[in-house]
């Protein structure tokens, strides 16, 4: 199914590609249209670095595992919430605290990609948290990263 984006601008040009595209659909075929406001979701890079710089810096500082920082992380910014869990004797009441919501997921468990600018804040939550809590500096990600030789080689 082909897709576009409607733009803020040169709208005219971008609806009437909309409607040639519906009418070239096949009549014999009912179809699904589906519109939704443009998100721009955090990157694979992004993405990268924050597990492999900054949670892995907090993982070698601390002992934790990356799943560990990273669950703890998504917690202290995001806020707890309590999940059932089966009862034990370590754990007789049955609930165990787990983060609100991940980068990937939203509060309902659905899929919910942060934007990249919500990445971004959260990224600076995590340099934050590292530098005042562990007394650790975690490097911003380099910007010019993507043009260097070795990031077109890996």
């Amino acid at each position: 199914m082909p897709e576009f984006i409607l733009p803020t601008h040169n709208r005219e040009r971008a609806l009437q590609l909309a409607h040639t595209v519906l009418a070239s659909l096949d009549e014999l075929v009912a179809w699904r249209v589906v519109i939704e406001p443009v998100r721009y979701t955090r990157s694979i890079a992004q993405n990268n670095y924050l597990w492999g710089v900054a949670n892995k810096m907090i993982s070698e500082v601390t002992g934790y595992e990356l799943e560990e920082v990273h669950e703890y992380l998504l917690g202290a910014y995001f806020g707890w919430r309590e999940k059932r869990v089966p009862k034990k004797p370590s754990n007789p009441k049955g609930f165990e605290s787990v983060p609100r919501r991940t980068t990937t997921t939203n509060e309902q468990g659905k899929r919910n990609i942060l934007t990249t600018l919500q990445f971004c804040e959260y990224v600076e939550f995590v340099q934050r948290f590292a530098a005042q809590k562990l007394g650790i500096v975690i490097p911003d990600p380099d910007p010019a990263y993507a043009t260097r030789p070795e990031a077109r080689a890996a």
